[in-house]
């Protein structure tokens, strides 16, 4: 007589190895969802105000060759004058402040660019941009012009707005703050989003709030990792955790390379006030020349000596794909190049780094890649709108939802509780705006919950 085989319940360890990641995740959930929540409410704000003066900026490059295309642009010659006597027609038209750079014009029907520092009412860290019709040497047109992609006035107010509300170095906060929160609400969001069932991330067919949540979320997955990048890049120039990058990217080695302008055997030599040539020896026309002859293409910047023993410097200046950054020094008497850069030299990180700061700004891929930020911003901004009306929608009595509930940090699973603190702890130290903030959201709500306990209040542990 046989008998049938015991029913066990044996499994593969395939089979089982999902349970920890899942017990993980669910002891993690209530704090990633409570952070969420509170950047999310909190730092909104400031990110509604970076999001909409980003957009702003990145209209504003195709706005700048409108509104200005009288200074930029001019009717096609036969032959280009000599860029000393267009020099000399900017600074005949311009006498006062010196010459800081010139930017010979790059295209067919483009002026030629003479930049002019000191000028009377012109800020400090600004220049005088003078317009010159290259085929005739008439000027164009003046205008204050700031940075080195050469924002005019428009695009500089916007920027400005953008980085520092026009409210100098203090102002910078509110943007470094919201770039150091960007990225965290980002991958927050990103958790929370995979981690539902798939029928609770439907739009279709759903009203209230949870089509609010499913719309927040479609849009979220879709352009979090813009956002990660946009937060990346954002802080690579901020002032604090800028400054730590800085720092980070010197010790490695990866720091950004300049060419040298000390001056050689003939560094001596007399400066001619004002206009950027020397009274003896090579002219802007020499120096240009030397430049070409070491292979640098249009767009090009010359900026003129810091002092009397100091060279040329000619650089590229184009910032889109493929980047142009090659630079050489020119000796001022001889017109002999005494030194090279090339961006094929540069170090990696240094290369990422200009890449990702002109993705930033909107110059690497051109039009599209502004297209492309107004798209990122546009839908930071419909998010924020979105996770206000899921707030609003949620109909609590507690303007701040529900707190974490008590104990839940000891729910967290000490090999990934330790590690997770210690990698907070220094992020927070190198993105202070980052970690100070953190550091008040868990005060307050650890506030809350005590507050909520002594009330003899309920809460239910997963919140949503």
């Amino acid at each position: 007589m046989s008998t049938a085989p015991p029913t066990t319940t044996d499994q593969s360890p395939q089979s089982v190895s999902p349970a920890p990641t899942r017990k993980t995740w669910s002891s993690l959930r209530p704090l990633v969802l409570r952070l969420h929540f509170y950047a999310g409410v909190l730092v909104a704000p400031f990110l509604l105000v970076a999001a909409a003066t980003g957009f702003l900026y990145a209209a504003s490059f195709q706005a700048e060759k409108i509104i200005y295309s009288h200074e930029l642009t001019v009717p096609v010659g036969e032959k280009k004058l000599a860029l000393s006597d267009q020099v000399a027609a900017a600074r005949k038209a311009h006498p006062e402040g010196t010459v800081s750079a010139v930017r010979p014009s790059p295209e067919a029907d483009a002026t030629t660019r003479v930049m002019i520092s000191g000028a009377p009412g012109i800020d400090a860290d600004h220049t005088l941009a003078v317009f010159v019709d290259p085929y005739t040497a008439k000027v164009r047109g003046a205008l204050e012009q700031y940075g080195s992609t050469g924002a005019l006035p428009v695009r500089t107010w916007i920027d400005e707005f953008h980085r520092d509300l026009h409210l100098g170095d203090n102002g910078r906060l509110y943007s470094e703050l919201a770039a150091s929160w960007l990225w965290v609400i980002a991958s927050g969001g990103l958790g929370l989003w995979f981690a539902r069932r798939r029928s609770q991330r439907k739009v279709r067919g759903t009203s209230g709030r949870r089509r609010t949540l499913g719309l927040h979320g479609t849009v979220g997955v879709w352009a979090a990792a813009g956002f990660i990048f946009l937060s990346a890049t954002g802080l690579t120039w901020s002032t604090y955790a800028g400054a730590n990058i800085d720092v980070l990217r010197t010790s490695l080695g990866q720091s950004t390379p300049s060419v040298s302008a000390a001056g050689g055997e003939h560094a001596e030599h007399d400066a001619a006030a004002g206009t950027g040539e020397t009274e003896s020896g090579a002219g802007v026309d020499e120096i240009l020349a030397a430049a070409r002859a070491k292979g640098l293409g249009d767009p090009v910047e010359i900026i003129p000596p810091a002092d009397a023993s100091s060279t040329y410097v000619v650089k590229q200046v184009q910032r889109s794909w493929p980047t142009k950054q090659d630079a050489v020094a020119v000796d001022p008497t001889t017109a002999e190049v005494t030194d090279e850069l090339r961006f094929a030299d540069y170090p990696v990180l240094a290369k990422l780094t200009r890449w990702g700061i002109d993705a930033h700004t909107g110059v690497l891929f051109g039009l599209v890649n502004q297209i492309a930020l107004m798209a990122l911003t546009g839908s930071l901004i419909l998010l924020i709108v979105l996770g206000y009306r899921m707030w609003w929608l949620r109909g609590r009595a507690s303007a701040f939802g529900r707190p974490i509930p008590r104990g839940a940090w000891a729910q967290v699973p000490p090999q990934i509780l330790v590690p997770a603190m210690a990698t907070i702890a220094v992020l927070g130290y190198f993105v202070p705006l980052l970690g100070i903030p953190l550091a008040v959201f868990i005060a307050v709500d650890v506030l809350l919950g005590e507050i909520a306990h002594r009330r003899g209040r309920s809460f239910s542990p997963s919140g949503d």
